[in-house]
């Protein structure tokens, strides 16, 4: 090995690797301790199922074997660039939050898939206990949670799981069985597992759970109760930031796990959110803004939930944050590849889009899941408006149409909607979403935020970023390095009790050159859009119903319902869609078979 070899590897310093386990991949990440700056790391995709509509769900053997996978790659290249290993002294875990796993703490193996986040199978047990309130009120535990009732929180994921695996239920029954998200499953495993492993979380992701109490920072009894969930199930609450336990194999042997953050705190951290009021937006498979309230929490009037930011030692006081979920963000440029074919890989989006520099009036509300803040409304479903016979891919251009008559005559039709169009009106889409959620946090706050932060693969957007200081009216700034997530996990391991290789001092922290977009289009242009945007929301909202299909006045029916052969307005008489004088049909309408101005017959198309 060369002097020069040797002298790099001396004068490295402290190294701190993190765990990045998110929805979609797994990461593995190593920085240096000192400069923040990330040194290697490895990178492998999570496969999802979807046994039913509705349900999505992970393999938890597979997330396993990605993170052993993910390390051992990460040390290989570390060695290739003459860093030594040993240099890496501790180990943080950051993890998507609410994905729920029970397993054998006997054998070592779950006992069913891992219910992830994203899942709606919880819908009609969600709606039961909603019902069962006083009042009906789905924010009945958020006193003690800061949470609403709903299918996006691991408690009644768990309780699904307790009611229809039935090897869930038989190791409840013998003791057997062992509850956790994502970050308690890993840690466990790492630590040993059936041979030892602790069974632990941190107190951002036990507030994820609704069974956790936001206030005295443990499991609540009570909680525990309404869901019928019994406590010796449970891991132990820790700190955001201390030893949990060693790793117990492979190349880190050893090596400390000493930092544990939920991925959206983790972010907050890693953005160096320290201060009371800053915020930061994430854009990953979902878009979450979290703004950082102090020490105590504060409550949201306005569909926010309230939530652990992190509590960065033992000893350390709890931070809070206000946070605004919206379910799909990065999932719609996925669903315009896979679903639409729209692109043919994610890169693409930004190009298309930026060809027409306008969504054109097309809107779209990807409520592909419901939607999350500030609404929590689980029946509404994704629309695409503002469409047009011009519009690309015929099979599309069928189903919006059909989407936009059904659901509305009131959204325009414009003439030149084309996949452009939709590329812009999608990326248009994650920026209205987070602007709604800041509006309703500088209401719950009280003072506007003045900047936004903001992290996650889809911050390499550039047309995004800017189309979303645009939609805000405020700037938004990027770091250069952009795996913040990571970073925040990393620097809580590093600052641990007992490990000590990272300050989170204010004066030591290191600072990371930014890239900052400033809006360009003045405000009334921003308003007029997002106006048109919340028009189109409402239009999504109550879409899974049950309403009946009759012989009367209902929505489908042989009367004067919307879809009907009378004069509903998709009809055989005189609705907009029909067979005799609508504005769409195969007489005289507007676009027609006949003499309408576009038609097979003496229209002007």
């Amino acid at each position: 090995m060369s002097t020069a070899a040797y002298s790099e590897k001396i004068t490295m310093g402290p190294l701190v690797a993190a765990i990045d386990q998110g929805t979609s991949s797994t990461r593995f990440l190593v920085f240096n301790s000192k400069t923040a700056e990330l040194l290697s790391h490895h990178q492998v995709g999570i496969k999802q199922s979807f046994p039913k509509e509705g349900w999505v769900e992970e393999d938890p053997k597979e997330i396993l074997q990605s993170v052993y996978e993910c390390m051992e790659r990460t040390c290989e290249k570390l060695g290739q660039l003459n860093i030594d290993i040993s240099n890496i002294k501790a180990v943080g875990v950051t993890n998507q939050r609410e994905t729920t796993l029970v397993w054998d703490k006997e054998t070592g193996e779950p006992l069913y898939n891992a219910i992830v986040w994203l899942d709606l199978r919880t819908q009609s047990t969600v709606e039961r206990l909603i019902n069962s309130t006083p009042g009906k009120n789905k924010n009945h535990l958020k006193h003690k949670t800061g949470l609403p009732i709903s299918t996006y929180f691991s408690a009644v994921k768990l309780r699904w799981l307790m009611d229809n695996v039935e090897e869930v239920a038989e190791a409840i029954l013998t003791n057997r069985a062992m509850f956790g998200t994502v970050d308690s499953w890993l840690i466990w495993c790492l630590t040993g597992g059936k041979s030892g492993g602790v069974h632990v979380t941190d107190v951002t992701n036990a507030s994820r759970t609704m069974l956790f109490n936001i206030h005295t920072l443990d499991w609540d009894p009570e909680l525990c109760k309404y869901f019928d969930v019994p406590m010796e199930i449970l891991p132990q609450v820790k700190s955001s930031s201390e030893i949990y336990g060693s790793m117990n194999s492979g190349s880190l042997a050893g090596v400390p796990i000493s930092g544990c953050l939920g991925d959206q705190s983790a972010a907050l951290v890693g953005q160096m959110c320290f201060q009371d009021g800053q915020a930061k937006n994430t854009y990953g498979t979902g878009c979450f803004l979290l703004r950082n309230t102090g020490i105590k929490p504060v409550m949201s009037d306005h569909g926010l939930l309230t939530t652990l930011a992190y509590k960065l030692g033992k000893d350390a006081p709890a931070y809070y944050a206000l946070e605004g979920s919206v379910a799909i963000a990065g999932a719609v440029v996925r669903w315009l590849k896979d679903n639409l074919g729209i692109i043919q890989s994610s890169a693409e989006i930004e190009k298309l889009a930026g060809d027409v520099g306008s969504s054109y009036g097309c809107y779209f509300v990807p409520a592909f899941s419901g939607l999350y803040a500030p609404y929590w409304e689980p029946s509404a479903r994704g629309i695409i408006c503002g469409l047009t016979q011009f519009t690309n891919r015929s099979h599309l251009a069928f189903a919006a149409l059909e989407a936009v008559c059904f659901q509305t005559r009131e959204v325009s039709l414009t003439q030149f909607t084309n996949r452009s169009h939709l590329a812009f009106a999608a990326l248009e889409a994650v920026c209205f979403q987070t602007r709604e959620i800041l509006e309703a946090m500088n209401q719950d706050y009280g003072v506007p935020l003045s900047q936004l932060q903001v992290d996650g693969g889809m911050t390499s957007n550039r047309l995004l970023m800017q189309l979303q200081a645009d939609v805000l009216c405020i700037p938004v700034v990027k770091p250069s390095m952009s795996e913040t997530t990571a970073l925040g996990a990393a620097m809580a391991a590093g600052a641990a009790e007992g490990v000590g290789v990272w300050s989170l001092t204010p004066g030591n922290l290191t600072t990371i050159p930014t890239d900052k977009y400033q809006p360009m289009i003045n405000l009334e242009e921003s308003e007029f859009r997002f106006a048109r945007w919340k028009k189109a929301v409402q239009k999504a909202m109550n879409w899974e119903t049950t309403e009946p299909i009759g012989n009367g006045n209902g929505p489908i029916s042989n009367g004067n319902g919307p879809i009907s052969n009378g004069n509903g307005p998709i009809s055989n008489g005189n609705g907009p869609i029909s067979n005799g004088n609508g504005p769409i049909s195969n007489g005289n309408g507007p676009i027609s078979n006949g003499n309408g101005p576009i038609s097979n017959g003496n229209g002007h198309h």
